[in-house]
């Protein structure tokens, strides 16, 4: 899966910056596989309302359908996956 840290206050970092991770789905830990399943089932969306100024995260894995990519607010996604993302210059 590719995980990207997008907004924050005023963008964070704005057009030079990305924020960037790679996590294997395989890896997780099953409350956290569940977690994006529920995620990408559209699940967990409405449960919780982004943050002013908050971080949204990107996240796709690709399946039989191609690749499949949410945005949701950071509240909602795994720890690990927040971790595994790193911030450079593109």
């Amino acid at each position: 899966m590719t995980i990207e840290r997008l907004g924050g206050l005023a963008g964070f970092g704005g057009p030079n910056l990305q924020s960037r991770g790679e996590y294997a789905y395989s890896d997780l830990a099953v409350p956290d596989r569940a977690t994006v399943d529920a995620l990408f089932a559209g699940r967990k969306r409405a449960s919780v309302k982004p943050v002013a100024d908050g971080f949204t995260y990107r996240i796709s894995r690709k399946g039989a359908r191609g690749t499949e990519t949410v945005e949701v607010p950071e509240a909602l996604v795994p720890q690990v996956l927040i971790a595994s993302v790193v911030d450079g210059f593109r």
